[in-house]
């Protein structure tokens, strides 16, 4: 998945990057609205909304479900003193605020993943071999799987696809890639810029994963109590095998908090500012004052954080993989997004009403994968394919229906 991120990037660098420095591309949006009109943006926008709060309310579930280990509170406290201090200081600091804590909790989470990953290389009975015989055992030094089958998540063909989608998501549809880097002076800057951090990304990932295959390691001679399994591991190891009295517990709690407290606080920025710029604003006869602005962005602020401490603590009822589910609600927005996207970038001929109604049947065809497909006995599709599939079934139907009468030519 990772490495797809990179073949994303490579994508945005090459094909998306010159357009934006020659003044051909500002922002997906503004694509969506000069090209379809008002009602596809709008809708463009409920779309990420949805799909990027809920995501980020399950993101939210798993570090109260972290807080509820190490503290021993219930999970609707927890859920809400995380949200709570994230959606304070989000929305009283706004922008800045955001920035130079995600700069700060960025560190706090690398120090914290270091700590946890050379504990547990120092825990393991017989050190590396003990973590070199459990990867052989369990194949897991084979870890690019060149598999084709679609219900594999986790293969070669699975992870480019989707991480390629998923990048070209965040970074073609969420602001178009380059405002993010606004340190960015030139197209050779902002290129990069945006591959340094698909390689930091991919550096992240293998930390992480390190980490994973080092606990699997260690629960060999230490099984795990019944009832702990899947997102509850790493909290469980945290809370029964870390040194006591050492500050190493806190610094781990310290480092999932910033983690997720970074991305709620981003997620809470963003949606403000989606919905203000392309819901309120759109809908305004004469342009609001800096006062009805600023009062705007916090009451929406506010009512996303609440959303999604809502969302956290709903997802404590969930029995699957919490994880699985926050990839997959991504896969759901980036690829009807991306499909839009490249209607706007690649089809001119294509209206509005044939773009609504690609999106319709795009959107359609994820969920019948989703909750018909996916079930026992089925055909199933795994979650990095989503993405692909819906922007496919997006921009084929819509090219279609733009031939047709009802459709044609109408950018209304």
């Amino acid at each position: 998945l990772a490495l797809g991120y990179i073949l994303g990037r490579l994508i945005v660098v090459n094909f998306l990057l010159p357009n934006y420095f020659s003044g051909n591309i500002v922002s997906a949006y503004e694509v969506l609205r000069k090209q379809f009109g008002t009602t596809t943006t709008r809708l463009a926008s409920i779309l990420f909304l949805v799909t990027r709060n809920l995501g980020d309310g399950l993101r939210l579930y798993l570090a109260a479900m972290v807080l509820q280990q190490l503290v021993g509170w219930p999970i609707v406290p927890s859920a809400l003193v995380i949200g709570g201090v994230t959606l304070l200081y989000t929305y009283f600091g706004g922008m800045r605020s955001v920035v130079w804590n995600d700069c700060i909790q960025l560190v706090i989470y690398l120090s914290g993943c270091i700590v946890a990953a050379i504990l547990l290389v120092r825990m393991l009975p017989n050190g590396w071999q003990t973590y070199s015989d459990y990867m052989t055992a369990t194949g897991k030094w084979n870890w690019i799987d060149f598999d084709r089958t679609l219900s594999k998540p986790y293969t070669l063909f699975a992870g480019l696809v989707g991480g390629t989608f998923l990048s070209l998501g965040s970074h073609g549809t969420d602001q178009i890639m380059v405002q993010r880097y606004l340190s960015a002076r030139s197209s050779k800057h902002a290129a990069v810029a945006i591959l340094a951090s698909g390689l930091f990304v991919f550096l992240q990932f293998a930390l992480v994963l390190w980490i994973g295959t080092l606990l699997g390691a260690f629960h060999v001679t230490a099984p795990l109590p019944e009832g702990i399994k899947d997102d509850k591991i790493f909290a469980h190891f945290i809370t029964q095998y870390f040194p006591r009295n050492t500050g190493l517990i806190g610094l781990m709690l310290a480092a999932i908090l910033a983690a997720t407290m970074s991305t709620l606080s981003s997620s809470l920025s963003s949606s403000a500012s989606s919905a203000y710029s392309d819901l309120w604003l759109t809908s305004l006869k004469q342009s609001p004052t800096p006062a009805a602005r600023m009062w705007f962005t916090r009451l929406a602020t506010l009512l996303f954080g609440v959303v999604q401490i809502g969302i956290g603590i709903w997802a404590s009822t969930f029995s699957d993989s919490v994880v699985g589910n926050a990839l997959t609600i991504a896969g759901f927005s980036s690829g009807v997004l991306l499909g839009w996207f490249f209607l706007g970038l690649f089809q001119p001929h294509v209206g509005q009403r044939a773009a609504i109604a690609g999106g319709i049947l795009g959107l359609c065809v994820l969920l019948w994968i989703q909750f018909v497909l996916n079930q026992p006995n089925h055909i199933r599709i795994a979650f990095p394919w989503l993405s692909c599939i819906g922007s496919l079934v997006t921009f084929v139907s819509a090219s279609y229906l733009a031939y047709l009468p009802p459709f044609k030519n109408n950018h209304s």
